[in-house]
């Protein structure tokens, strides 16, 4: 595993490294809020799912939902972190105009996940490693709509309440591609382990990212935070944008300000939004109403037993047993439902051990591959798993050539039906019969005096007469067939 130092940004005074944290906010996989029953469910009529707790009613007293803890340890256990059996719930005070009760309940110095990391695949066969300082569960705000009336703001809490995980990495990213390459691994990970559908759209998924830039090797320069990103291009813009903007100021003569800034998409710049508050400006302190979080360790060993292979377990297992390449392994794994469709044409093959390699480069090349041409999902292809692997089958037991093969793809794509049937009534079948070979073979040799004579000096220009013996028959002959019976017939 190599170590990637990233991109450096030229500038007038010589070059400079981009250091770069992010924060992100997950929501939390779960039916009900954090601290009330009210529902999560994404849509719904404006304050439709608040509850009397959510809506700040005297004398209402949150209870936590034992969900969001399964799901906070799970997470935590996936990111190989230190899962830390007491932790304890803070009020955050700020004002917070979507939240009634004017604070947020979070966790500060004793959250539920101290230390963990997540390795990052980079273009080029590098990885690096991004250490994760902690994971806390808080609730999220709600949502303020100013668009609504000239004269005034509307509230929608239905998401006011609803659990976050917030995930928080060390400076460890150095540049645009690698912020981008994390967040994507990230969200595979919580999509494998299902305690975050990781939609950016519909905001499960946020993320605040910190940028500072330095001399290479020196010290840590004044940091800016991009608030509330979400998408993942958008996180490339912002950081590429951010880090030459603070370049030109220093070079200028000037200084960063400490500061939150938001990220414009339709011109591609930040923005200065607020002035940065440091932690006791928050004025944080235990939350009265709930009691430390006390979790056993046993609790925890069970919650890891009950795990799923995740991409890095599942990578290496392909890598190891099927022999893929690293390449093909990482974009197999890449997402849960690539991973499952891979899996299943595997489980249905004659031979795994024999064809799942072959099988790794029909799924990625020609399922894949026509899938992202047409802009559909892997939920919308007409070629299911089982037809795939009926067609690999094929191929694998010599039944019909590669070069068949991808018209029987296009027919399955076109008219669905099952492989092998249709190899059957179509007249598809490989031609190993020596003898009707024989005679195309002959005809062949014969009519080219020049090209055999020239394959006697140069024995590579077989190539040839395979290619015009596999374009006489449409393509039908066993090529390994075609090559035996030339190279005797050659004499080579």
């Amino acid at each position: 595993m190599t170590a990637s130092n990233g991109k450096l940004i030229k500038g007038a005074t010589g070059d400079w490294e981009v250091v770069i944290g992010l924060e992100v906010h997950a929501q939390v996989t779960s039916n009900a809020k954090l601290f009330s029953g009210a529902s999560t469910e994404f849509g719904g009529e404006p304050n439709s799912h608040v509850s009397l707790v959510d809506a700040a009613m005297p004398g209402m007293l949150p209870v936590i939902n034992e969900e969001c803890i399964r799901q906070a340890v799970r997470t935590g256990l996936g990111l190989n972190a230190k899962i830390n059996l007491r932790s304890v719930f803070d009020r955050k005070n700020y004002f917070y105009p979507d939240l009634p009760q004017g604070y947020q309940i979070s966790q500060y110095k004793s959250p539920i996940v101290g230390e963990g990391e997540v390795v990052v695949e980079l273009e080029g066969g590098n990885s690096v490693v991004v250490r994760i300082e902690r994971l806390h569960l808080e609730q999220d705000a709600g949502k303020l709509l100013h668009d609504q009336r000239p004269d005034m703001s509307f509230v929608d809490l239905n998401r006011s309440g609803v659990a976050l995980m917030e995930i928080v990495s060390k400076p460890d990213i150095r540049d645009a591609e690698q912020a981008k390459a994390y967040v994507t691994k990230l969200r595979s990970i919580l999509r494998y382990l299902g305690s975050c559908d990781g939609d950016m759209e519909k905001g499960s998924l946020r993320a605040d990212v910190n940028v500072s830039v330095r001399k290479p090797g020196g010290p840590l320069g004044t940091r800016c935070e991009i608030k509330n990103m979400n998408s993942i291009n958008f996180i490339g813009q912002a950081i590429e944008y951010e880090a030459r903007r603070q370049v030109e100021i220093i070079e200028d003569g000037g200084v960063i300000d400490q500061e939150t800034r938001l990220f414009d998409p339709s011109k591609g710049e930040t923005r200065s939004m607020r002035s940065k508050e440091e932690a006791h400006d928050y004025r944080y302190f235990p939350d009265p109403d709930l009691l430390p979080l006390e979790i056993s360790a046993a609790y925890v060993a069970g919650l890891k037993a009950g795990l799923p292979e995740l991409p890095d377990q599942k990578r290496s297992r392909f890598i190891a047993e099927l022999g893929l390449s690293s390449y093909d392994a990482s974009v197999l794994v890449a997402e849960r439902e690539s991973a499952e469709l891979y899996e299943t044409v595997l489980g249905t093959l004659a031979n795994k051990a024999r064809d799942g390699k072959l099988a790794a480069n029909w799924v990625i090349n020609e399922l894949f591959g026509r899938l992202n041409k047409e802009g559909r999902d892997i939920t919308g292809s007409p070629v299911s798993a089982e037809q795939l692997a009926a067609i690999v089958d094929l191929i694998g037991e010599g039944t019909i050539s590669g070069k068949i093969a991808k018209d029987l793809f296009e027919i399955v794509w076109q008219e669905g039906g099952d492989p092998r049937a249709l190899v059957e009534t179509r007249g598809m079948k490989q031609v190993t019969d020596l003898g009707a070979i024989e005679k195309v073979v002959d005809s062949i040799i014969s009519a080219n005096p020049d090209k055999v004579a020239q394959v006697k000096i140069k024995p590579a220009a077989i190539q040839w007469f395979v290619g015009q013996v596999m374009k006489s028959s449409g393509g039908k002959a066993n090529p390994q067939a075609v090559n035996d019976l030339l190279k005797s017939k050659l004499g080579i």
